[in-house]
């Protein structure tokens, strides 16, 4: 992530003008929606796209809006709180329409006591840093910061407050929506956390910095005619610090509630992986994938292997819960990082990426316990997630592509989901 000063203020000047557009948008939005007194909020439509938002209840006092994005063909409901994707409609061979990612009808879902022990990340924007960082602890220009331990013994997602757990601010962008979400960084003067430490919540050892550096994050979701949902994150900071965004959308091609995902046929633009040891953290080795059970090179059903006693990495994410290192001829440029086919209903679903990894997580710790959108209950391997990523614990991994954050830098990746079927 580190850049030339002559990448960095290209970049910088580029989020500056994306701002000023946002800020535009901002305005004629409001106005639209100063003169729509319904309870949802005034639609507009850039070439052929329609945008529009309305209430979708509220979160520690904080009004939640949903989002829809649509093209007449794919509809996206994208949730303030979390940024979550809740919907994701997108039809199959024949026509016929779906939802193909998993999630809650309202807010409560997402609230359950059920979830929250659980926690899946349904759908979510997930920060400050995606994925596992080992003990909750790692070292940044000689000083040591402290995390949740909410994956014991790691810390997890940002912890128990991460991104997912915030109300973004919505913006209407063409043919989109930009959140935006001020992140505290640990205050050194008061000795105050920042994100990333949650003091009430039990945390064994306890954290007592967080994340270091004020970060102001923006995602922003747009769809276009080619049915590409496109999600681009960029983010500055006050301080050095570490950064790792991403989304955790759970899909299903066949329709969300529809059964397991173990048919769903699989590749995966990587010839290594990050093997991990039994709490999930990478051992540091980049390990060919060499025709075994990680293969995705060529595409496999998802569930051809997933069962196999004999690899150990199978053993200890109780199935595929592990980062690809990505084949990317050009680091840093957006190319194709996986596609996925549903052959009964002939969906695709094909992920592009500027990121160097790829998790590929199956479902593993889907219980039964959680009922979704459709009202059916979600079991082990009935979501698969593809997220895109700089590689696990890597602040603690020099080797790794490195995820620091400096003041005048900008944060600046993309993904896009394309969706499509076998008739195309």
């Amino acid at each position: 992530m580190h850049k030339s000063s002559r990448a960095a203020r290209a970049a910088a000047l580029g989020l500056a003008l994306a701002l000023i557009v946002a800020a535009v948008a901002a305005t004629t939005s409001g106005a639209a929606k100063s003169r729509h007194h319904g309870s949802h909020h005034g639609s507009s439509n850039h070439h052929g796209i329609s945008v529009s938002s309305e209430p979708f209840g509220s979160f520690n006092g904080q009004a939640v809006e949903r989002w829809t994005l649509s093209n007449g063909k794919v509809t996206a409901k994208i949730l303030t709180y979390g940024g979550i994707i809740q919907e994701l409609w997108s039809p199959d061979r024949k026509g016929r329409k779906a939802n193909v990612t998993l999630g809650f009808k309202d807010l409560a879902g997402y609230n359950s006591d059920a979830y929250i022990k659980s926690n899946p990340y349904f759908g979510a924007i997930i920060g400050r840093y995606g994925n596992r960082i080992a003990k909750g602890r790692f070292t940044l220009d000689g000083k040591e910061y402290s995390l949740d331990i909410n994956n014991s013994p790691n810390s997890l997602h940002g912890g128990f407050e991460g991104f997912n757990r915030k109300v973004w601010k919505a913006t209407e962008v063409p043919n989109g929506v930009a959140l935006t979400y001020d992140s505290p960084g640990y205050n050194p003067a008061t000795n105050t956390p920042g994100d990333g430490c949650t003091p009430s919540m039990p945390s064994t050892p306890p954290c007592t910095t967080g994340y270091p550096g004020d970060v102001k994050a923006q995602v922003t979701y747009t769809l276009d005619r080619g049915n590409n949902l496109r999600m681009d994150y960029n983010a500055t900071t006050t301080a050095p610090t570490v950064l790792n965004l991403t989304n955790h959308a759970y899909w299903n091609l066949a329709g969300e509630g529809s059964g397991d995902i173990n048919d769903h046929q699989l590749q995966i633009k990587a010839s290594r992986f990050t093997p991990v040891d039994a709490t999930l953290i990478p051992t540091g080795e980049l390990r060919a994938v060499a025709s075994g059970p990680f293969d995705f090179t060529r595409p496999t059903a998802i569930g051809a292997r997933i069962r196999d006693a004999s690899e150990q990495q199978l053993r200890f994410g109780r199935g595929y819960d592990h980062n690809w290192v990505l084949d990317k001829p050009t680091p840093g440029a957006l190319t194709p990082a996986a596609r996925v086919h549903e052959p009964s209903c002939g969906r695709i679903m094909e992920v592009h990426t500027t990121e160097p990894g790829l998790q590929f997580y199956a479902g593993n710790f889907l219980d039964g316990t959680l009922v979704g959108t459709s009202g059916r209950a979600y079991r082990q391997s009935d979501g698969f997630c593809l997220e895109t990523q700089h590689f696990p614990d890597s602040p603690n991994r020099p080797s790794f592509p490195t995820t620091v954050l400096r003041p005048g830098e900008v944060y600046c990746t993309t993904t896009i989901y394309r969706f499509a079927t076998d008739r195309a």
